[in-house]
């Protein structure tokens, strides 16, 4: 995975004339030199070595950036590793450029570990742009990408390692071409806040200053507020009734609304999709009714507030269908016929309003393609497809995108990684046991700290930002605001049930809002 030793591809005066470069970088602050730049990527798979490109370290440390076998596609790839602590770029300088956006493409690997690792656009005549390589610990490839807008004609491509001993990096199939990327939806599920701000629940910014939650995630770059919908729960939260006081408060600060259907009175996923005990004894014929009913109700009354849903789940993690045993996936016809309630309703209400359709397990591709094979061939429609992606339980961010990439493509459709999460501290606030709870839960590469929290956030933005074509809509942080307020339990129909969530919360345990938050400022 990572060299054992460092193997020299420059000759010394050329090291030298690197080096002596990278000064003069500093001191103009122009990367590189005219007279060899060019308009175009050199050597973009490093199978020339390192031919094209150059390497700058303050102290000296060239021999940290090398080329070696072992590409992703081709022979070679480029490594930064030393077995002492290092600092160390790897450039291009590109002038002669049409003024206009650009994106950086590469794929890379990484030990994790470093104090800084990353992909920059720089000296390009706007703000400079990063994009941080996560720990790959599996050796498996990922593509990030990076985007800039040219002003004056250069920009410089570099590769950046600040690193301790022994941390190491790889890069290789790099691309530099015309267009942008972001992400349309950077949100958070607030589901939870009313319940926590009635039983005195509260928040702050990060330095401490007293808030209310929304404007604090909204002033964090939150720009989507999403919203589950019960039918009819013992504690009488997640109603229509409360949904429409959420979504003035969503709307009010202009963000955009997602609407969360789950069907049920209590909470819906791939392990209970449970009926609303008022439709119990109803048979499938009535069931499409309540559906459609409920749905076209819920929306119709936002919409009648002005306050329209901007998207909408028709369920919630459907693996196996809702509403059952009707609407099992046993029968798709069935659970076909559901969500096509579900969805007429929704259109019905506002034809522009967006239908996704949400499963969990984010990096399980066969099980992804199982799915929408299956609800393509009953002629289910749907415009986004999302998707809950738990490293902890889902696997590793080479599965989670491999998969979008997949799906994204063979449905001809954008994808939505409507629900992730992080611990940043393992122990509760509470006494009721957290979900994650201990270190071999966790993630390898990322701990539970703030630190280790916000890395995983910034990690799975900047995967589905990577998503080919555009269609890396964007991320939704689940329930950042379930803070450990006593009666804002699990369980609705349970008082005195506890909070198993508050440690992946966006607030620690003094209320302050931790650092992650700053990473829904994401392109």
């Amino acid at each position: 995975m990572h060299p054992t030793a460092p193997r020299a591809t420059r000759t010394p005066w050329r090291a030298a004339a690197a080096t002596a470069l990278g000064v003069a970088l500093l001191l103009t602050g122009l990367p590189g030199s005219q007279a060899t730049a060019a308009a175009t990527l050199t050597n973009a798979g490093f199978e020339s070595g390192t031919s094209g490109w150059s390497t700058y370290s303050a102290a000296g440390q060239d021999a940290a950036s090398f080329a070696e076998a072992g590409g992703r596609s081709g022979s070679s790839r480029l490594t930064h590793w030393s077995p002492s602590a290092y600092k160390v770029e790897t450039y291009q300088y590109l002038s002669g450029l049409t003024n206009g956006s650009y994106t950086l493409s590469a794929w890379v690997r990484s030990s994790g570990g470093q104090n800084a690792a990353y992909l920059a656009l720089r000296n390009c005549g706007s703000a400079e742009q990063r994009t941080d390589l996560p720990p790959t610990p599996n050796g498996k490839w990922i593509r990030l990408v990076t985007s800039v807008k040219v002003t004056g004609g250069q920009c410089t491509l570099s590769v950046n390692s600040d690193a301790k001993a022994g941390n190491w990096l790889n890069v290789d199939d790099v691309t530099f071409t015309p267009g942008s990327t972001g992400l349309a939806v950077r949100g958070v599920d607030v589901s939870m806040l009313k319940k926590s701000e009635d039983h005195g629940g509260t928040y702050r910014t990060s330095t401490g200053a007293a808030g209310d939650a929304l404007t604090i995630l909204r002033s964090a770059g939150a720009d989507c507020g999403r919203l589950k919908v019960w039918v009819n729960p013992a504690d009488g939260y997640n109603t229509k009734a409360r949904v429409l006081g959420m979504a003035q408060r969503i709307k009010a600060r202009g963000m955009k609304l997602l609407v969360d259907f789950h069907y049920s009175d209590t909470w819906a996923d791939p392990g209970a999709q449970t009926k609303p005990a008022a439709w119990a004894a109803h048979p499938y014929s009535r069931l499409t009714t309540d559906v459609y009913d409920h749905t076209y109700d819920v929306l119709n009354a936002l919409k009648a507030q002005g306050t329209p849903a901007d998207m909408v789940q028709i369920g919630n993690e459907i693996n196996g269908g809702l509403l059952w045993p009707e609407g099992s996936t046993d029968d798709w016809q069935r659970t076909a016929g559901l969500l096509k309630s579900g969805i007429s309703a929704a259109k019905a209400v506002s034809p522009s309003t967006k239908i996704a359709l949400h499963l969990a397990h984010g990096g399980d591709n066969g099980r992804y393609r199982w799915w929408f094979d299956n609800a393509t061939a009953q002629g289910v429609p749907f415009d986004v497809i999302a998707l809950s992606f738990y490293g902890y339980w889902h696997g590793p961010l080479s599965d989670l995108q491999a998969n979008l990439d997949d799906i994204s493509a063979r449905y001809g459709k954008p994808v939505l990684v409507a629900e992730t999460a992080y611990p940043f501290r393992l122990d509760g606030e509470d006494a009721h046991e957290n979900i994650i709870d201990l270190p071999g839960e966790l993630v390898p590469g990322y701990p539970a700290t703030p630190a280790g929290q916000a890395a995983w956030l910034r990690d799975v933005m900047n995967v589905v930002e990577a998503v080919p074509n555009g269609r890396g809509l964007g991320v939704v942080y689940w329930d950042p605001t379930w803070t450990a307020v006593q009666g804002n339990g699990w369980d609705p129909a349970d008082p005195a049930s506890g909070n198993a969530w508050e440690n992946q919360a966006l607030f620690d345990y003094d209320d302050r809002l931790l650092p992650a938050a700053a990473w829904l400022k994401h392109r």
